[in-house]
């Protein structure tokens, strides 16, 4: 045959085929752009669109068009499906019983692109072939028998299921009816060697991207290695020492430093050096505690921001409860429906569950407040006496008295409270009255000396904060004093340097005639071009000689060089009359002794 060299690698020819389930012969109608039925003419896909025939792709086949006219017209769902007659160039293929089951089909191969197509006739040959399956897809290789039988190979999947819509039908042809002209077509899944090779190639693509896109999700996933340390040398001590000043590379260079010292490089020679590095890493320990206190400062104004809001919310919380109490009263509640009234004692309860929960939040917050505070009292104050305002120092202290005058009344309070709580069980009735005054008045007045005693603390902690701020900014104009001092400095000294400088540069320009490298080469070549002629030259001699060197060179440009340098060049003029002409010569020996 005419493709020889395109062979099919093929296992075996299928032989005792099972029969196929109804799934594949709605994919092969499906893939046709049919809507796929039944033999019984009930449709396979009840919600089949026709429009979404073709999956794969390809434009649904015209009932009318030449050659594989294979979609047939619409079909009510009371009667069966009928295949309809496919006419080809040299031959016609009449469709089997609509009432006989189905074709049988082996089961698919994996990556399947060959079809085994039986019962051909006799004189049957690879064109009459081609003509009827091209019109499936493209064909890539046709393999022939003898024994009235071939192999097809296609380029896609889907044109495979194209090619098993024909199983079953009788070909004939031309119009000739002898037995070696007619045949019964079955289309089957073959096994080639060639598919499987590639299915598994494209099954291993897929598997590379997979473990490659895996493999970049991890590393996305993982942390940074971190970038190795270079060795101990000099240059690389004074990068690490620069570092070690700068705030936003301290962190870098400090785990260098750790690991040069963990390898052993300190040695007698670099002990200084190391010194010297240690000593840096220790002064930012002030920074690293001023930080620490600047977002402790940030924690507790952000706890009194979240103490008054919630403050604010409870105070809303307790107007709307107040608006359920009052509406719950017989003067409105009784022109509300019972409906009403349902919601409105649901959403009583629910407003007052709320309140509660964020009253208890709160007072555990102040709870909280209060034990920091007793261990602040707890603490020995001997910090405070290295304060340099003296006069903060004194209301701070002051204020800490009047803290601690204030707690042992409140002891005082809570003692006499305790007492009368012990002696109101043993009391007459009489007395019950005005023991439950005294219990109110003195409830009242413990609750203004609460909120006595926190303002006093918060006013304790302003005048603390007040103190650091004042050390921090004697700090900050300490420092800047100093760097004022050394930029006055070094700016006196590069003035001066800069002007003894200049000056004489300027001398210098200022009174040189030559003002450029080209005109200092173009003197140089007139005055050895003159020295060679000793009687001069006139100018437009000069010139000619000039251009030659370089035709950008005018004669204007070259008398006013010359005119500007009188000390070495001289004009004459020389003949009588008609003959009389300027010539140039050269004078730098006797300028020379002049200037």
């Amino acid at each position: 045959s005419t493709d020889g060299g395109r062979n099919l690698s093929l296992d075996s020819i299928p032989m005792g085929l099972p029969m196929s389930d109804p799934t594949a012969w709605a994919t092969a109608m499906n893939n046709l752009g049919m809507a796929p039925m039944g033999m019984t003419g009930q449709p396979l896909l009840p919600d089949f669109d026709p429009a979404l025939g073709m999956m794969t792709g390809i434009p649904p086949i015209n009932p009318m068009m030449p050659g594989l006219g294979i979609v047939p017209p619409p079909i009510p769902p009371d009667m069966p499906a009928v295949k309809e007659i496919i006419h080809c160039k040299s031959c016609t293929l009449f469709p089997p019983n609509p009432h006989l089951p189905p074709p049988a089909t082996r089961e698919r191969p994996p990556g399947c692109k060959t079809v085994f197509v039986g019962g051909l006739p006799e004189n049957g040959t690879e064109q009459i072939i081609m003509e009827v399956f091209e019109q499936c897809g493209e064909v890539i290789a046709i393999r022939k028998s003898k024994k009235n039988f071939c192999h097809i190979r296609f380029a896609e999947e889907f044109m495979v299921d194209k090619a098993l819509y024909l199983s079953g039908y009788r070909i004939r042809l031309g119009s000739s009816t002898d037995k070696k002209d007619t045949g019964r077509l079955h289309v089957d899944f073959a096994q080639a060697r060639d598919d499987l090779y590639e299915w598994e190639c494209k099954q291993r693509m897929l598997a590379r991207e997979e473990r490659h896109r895996r493999r970049l999700a991890e590393e996305r996933f993982c942390p940074p290695s971190p970038p190795p340390v270079v060795h101990y040398s000099d240059h690389e001590c004074s990068v690490v020492a620069e570092k070690l000043k700068d705030d936003t590379k301290f962190s870098e260079a400090i785990q260098t430093l750790l690991t040069w010292i963990e390898r052993g490089e300190v040695n007698r020679r670099t002990a200084n050096n190391f010194y010297s590095m240690i000593q840096s890493a220790n002064s930012h320990i002030r920074r690293l505690v001023n930080e620490k206190a600047a977002h402790e400062k940030e924690m507790e104004e952000a706890k009194e921001k979240f103490k008054l809001a919630l403050s604010g919310i409870l105070v809303q919380f307790e107007q709307i409860v107040a608006v359920y109490h009052s509406a719950s009263k017989q003067k409105a509640w009784d022109h509300f429906t019972k409906a009403q009234r349902k919601n409105i004692s649901v959403w009583c309860k629910q407003a007052e569950e709320i309140r509660n929960i964020h009253n208890d939040e709160l007072m555990g917050i102040r709870r909280e407040e209060e034990m920091e505070m007793s261990d602040e009292e707890i603490e020995d104050p001997s910090e405070m006496k290295e304060t340099e305002e003296s006069a903060l120092v004194s209301q701070v202290e002051a204020l800490k008295e009047e803290n601690d005058s204030l707690r042992w009344q409140l002891d005082a309070y809570r003692n006499e409270v305790e007492l009368l709580k012990q002696e109101q069980g043993k009391a007459t009735r009489d007395e019950d009255t005005t023991k439950e005054q005294q219990m109110k008045l003195l409830q009242q007045a413990l609750q203004g000396m609460q909120k006595h005693l926190l303002k006093v603390q918060e006013e304790y902690k302003k005048r603390e904060a007040e103190l650091e701020k004042v050390k921090e900014d004697k700090l900050k104009i300490e420092t800047l004093l100093e760097n004022l001092k050394e930029q006055e400095s070094s700016t006196s000294r590069v003035c001066a340097c800069s002007q003894e400088k200049e000056c004489p540069v300027e001398k210098m320009l200022s009174s040189s005639p030559v003002k450029s490298e080209r005109e200092v080469l173009l003197v140089g070549i007139i005055s050895t071009f003159l020295h060679v002629h000793p009687f001069g030259a006139s100018i437009e001699y000069i010139c000619s000689y000039l251009q030659r060197l370089d035709s950008k060179i005018c004669t204007a440009e070259v008398e006013v060089l010359m005119t500007r340098l009188q000390n070495t060049f001289r004009q004459e003029l020389s003949g009588v009359g008609a003959s009389l002409e300027k010539r140039w010569k050269f004078c730098g020996f006797d300028g020379l002794k002049m200037t």
